[in-house]
């Protein structure tokens, strides 16, 4: 029988979805059984209790987690997140309610033998529930005493061989795609990187110094699998700066059916013949791709390197042979205030082992973002209140056309609408139209 009532909860298990209420609530009936014998270091009704400051929650309309101070292991500043509940007389189970980073491996390969391990540790050091993965990319162990941090700490690093991740103002633990291991549009070893960058930077990983948060994240080819160009102070993201190889034959085959488009992803329906003319020439964004008399054409000079046609005939065509990668700054993903994309920095780079190029410019922008930056400021805030060519002269790159999406409308006057009245207000007028999203 549950200890609490919940009947606000009970709703979020009724839709067509998986419901997290469902994973506690298993996972509190599985504590309170205990066939395995563990020996829990922690209340065993710390998942009922989960559910009960949850329900109470919802019914007040606020939180009852607090923020009880820094709490961590020894040495680190980062890697643990404090939580405590404002109610610990009414839900003592979680009292204490920490969360535990860990890092994840690059390219997010694991064996099982090594989640055993970990899902032994936090069944008998914590609450048992995890999330697999926060958008930082680590693994995350959800709800733990303090007494217990540092027991946690040893076996992760002495038994399991694996650190802590991020948290608070520092870098965070960095997060790659899968990359060459998998990927035939592989521009770069971003799991390479993604290694090396962890092991280069652990002092910043773990020992808060930065203004505010900052991640990296490794993209290997413009599909972007973990987001990067929306996700992270520094992102990398493979490109190639030559033509796109097209097999005509494989064209032909595609446009009479003996291929189905998208590796046959959308085969569950029956969305009648492939039509290339409407379902890849017509949705080019840069309007490159004409298929005339049996043959693709590709203008590679307008290409913006979506990856939609290659997605979608990824038999005909391939990705170009000169290969390398474009550094992006300045994106985050804040729930309030929208997301904020990132601004193209270098347009094309060899990404080569040992990295020395992409560390020199991640080191010229942290000495200048540390300056300059603001309290609880992301490098993106800083870049848009300082101006991009600061950014450009900090780390010594040269101004580009690519850096810039279109010319202004009239590039010989500068102003701001607001502050404009008068003849001006049809150029105003046309550049809001043009910009408009």
């Amino acid at each position: 029988m549950a200890k609490h009532k919940t009947p606000l909860l009970d709703q979020l298990e009724s839709g067509p979805w998986p419901s997290f209420v469902s994973d506690v609530k298993q996972e509190a009936e599985v504590r309170a059984k205990n066939e395995k014998g563990v020996e829990y270091q922690i209340p065993v009704e710390v998942c009922d209790d989960l559910l009960g400051v949850l329900e109470l929650s919802y019914s007040d309309g606020e939180t009852h987690w607090k923020h009880g101070g820094i709490v961590g292991v020894f040495g680190y500043g980062g890697g643990v997140i404090g939580r405590y509940c404002d109610q610990p007389e009414m839900f003592p189970g979680v009292a204490h309610f920490h969360t535990v980073r860990v890092a994840q491996p690059s390219g997010k390969y694991y064996t099982t033998e090594f989640l055993r391990q970990i899902t032994d540790i936090w069944d008998m050091r914590g609450s048992g529930l995890t999330n697999m993965h926060g958008s930082t990319g680590d693994i995350v162990f959800l709800g733990t005493t303090t007494p217990q941090l540092e027991e946690i700490f040893f076996e992760l690093t002495h038994n399991v061989n694996v650190d802590l991740g991020g948290s608070g103002s520092n870098l965070r633990t960095p997060a790659a795609c899968l990359g060459m291991s998998r990927c035939q549009y592989a521009c770069y070893d971003s799991q390479g990187l993604c290694y090396h960058m962890t092991q280069e930077y652990q002092d910043e990983l773990h020992r808060p110094a930065f203004p505010y948060k900052f991640k990296f994240k490794f993209d290997a080819c413009p599909n972007s699998c973990v987001c990067a160009l929306a996700r992270s102070d520094f992102s990398v993201v493979g490109i190639w700066k030559d033509e796109i190889r097209i097999d005509q034959e494989a064209v032909a085959a595609y446009v009479g059916g003996e291929f189905k488009p998208n590796a046959g992803a959308h085969s569950g329906r029956d969305w009648g013949a492939f039509d290339i003319q409407k379902e890849v020439v017509a949705l080019c964004p840069g309007r490159c791709i004409k298929y005339e008399d049996g043959k693709l054409s590709i203008n590679d000079k307008e290409c913006m390197h979506c990856m939609h046609c290659i997605n979608t005939m990824p038999r005909a065509l391939m990705i170009g042979n000169d290969r390398g990668a474009s550094i992006l700054c300045g994106a985050k993903a804040p729930i309030l205030d929208g997301p904020q994309l990132s601004s193209l920095l270098v347009p094309f780079i060899k990404v080569e082992d040992p990295f020395d190029e992409v560390k020199e410019v991640v080191e010229n922008i942290w000495d200048w973002w540390m300056e300059e930056g603001k309290n609880r400021e992301r490098l993106g805030e800083t870049m848009r209140r300082m101006g991009f060519q600061k950014l450009l002269e900090v780390t010594g790159i040269d101004a580009d056309p690519r850096h810039v999406q279109e010319p202004r409308h009239n590039p010989y006057i500068f102003w701001k609408a607001e502050d404009v009245d008068g003849p001006w207000e049809r150029d105003i007028n046309e550049y809001r139209k043009r910009h408009q999203r």
